[in-house]
Order: C-alpha cells, then structure tokens, then sequence
C-alpha cells in the first residue's frame, strides 16, 4: 500500500478548504476585516512586502479599518499600496496612522461579489474532487499491483468518497454564510 494514503489526500482537501477561507476573507463584505488587506503589498526598502509587516492592522469600527505604520517614513508608500491594490478604498493618512472608511456596497456590487464567491467555491470544490480521484486512481493501482487486497479497495474507496463529501460540504457551507454576508444590508 506504497502509492495509497487516506491522511495524504484529506490534508490535500483541506488545503483546498482553507485556500478558499483566504479567497473569502480577501472579499469585502461593506464590513471591515483586517484580511481585506491580506492582497495588499507595500514597496518597502524596494522590495515587496505584505502590509501587515509594515504596520499593525486594527478595525477601531464596523466600518473602519486602522494600521498604525511602524516607520512613518512607509505611511506614503502604505497609503499609494492600497489606493492602487483595486480594493475601491480611500485611506486617509494622519501621521503614522492610517484609517480606511469601508463604503457600503451598492446593489450591483454585492451581486458581484456573491457571484464572486460563488466561483471560489467551484474551484475549491473542483480541487478537492481533483484530490478524490488521484486517491481513487491510488486505490486501484495498489489493488491492481497487489498492495491491496478488493476488500479494502472498497473500503478504502468509501472513505475517500466520505472524505470528498464532507469537504464539498464545507466548502457549500463556507459559501452560504459567505453569500448570508455579502447580501445582508
């Protein structure tokens, strides 16, 4: 049973479910969140940095996300990386402190961004059945080879496919309360 391991294929499904968690928190939902920054990269020293290691990131309000810029010298560059990441924010600079006004969302927007998560979700849920058919291809070389006898061919089988239907159904779960948040007013 070389080829064949069930903890290798969920882990491999679970990377796809929390790859999915990262694309949700990236997506606004007219609420502030610390990860809608997550995208955003500063030039700091001429190199590329995330924004969260050039300043602390706080949400003083519902609506209104904070970073307290560690060198002021980077405020300038901090405030040019997120006017220009296609967020659609406008942070206002005071000194070393940075405050975002999160805009509600308009209709169309909303619809957009639902729509949006509603493709993460297919790509997720495209991985994990990716991962449940190289575990089923596993399967069935190793019973094909003789590491596996027909028996726990199937029952391997089974747990592969329980595995694949719990994440799908995560993954479903994950986009509801996501699309719940988008749309709530």
């Amino acid at each position: 049973m070389s080829a064949f391991s069930l903890k290798d294929i969920e882990k491999r499904m679970d990377g796809a479910v929390e790859a999915l968690k990262k694309e949700f928190a990236g997506l606004r939902a007219g609420r502030a969140s610390a990860g809608l920054l997550d995208p955003v990269k500063v030039d700091a020293y001429g190199t590329l940095t995330p924004i969260n290691q050039v300043g602390t990131i706080g949400t003083p309000e519902a609506r209104m996300l904070s970073i307290q810029v560690w060198d002021r010298n980077l405020a300038g560059a901090v405030d040019k990386a997120i006017r220009n990441a296609g967020l659609g924010l406008n942070p206002v600079m005071e000194g070393a402190m940075i405050r975002i006004p999160i805009p509600p969302l308009n209709e169309e927007r909303r619809a957009e961004l639902a729509k949006t998560a509603g493709a993460y979700a297919e790509q997720a849920r495209i991985a994990v059945r990716n991962v449940r058919r190289d575990g089923m291809d596993a399967i069935k070389k190793a019973e094909k080879d003789g590491d596996m006898s027909e028996d726990e061919q199937k029952k391997f089988a089974d747990l592969v496919q329980k595995a694949t239907d719990n994440r799908i159904g995560e993954i479903d779960s994950l986009l509801s309360t996501k699309q719940e948040e988008i749309t709530q007013v």
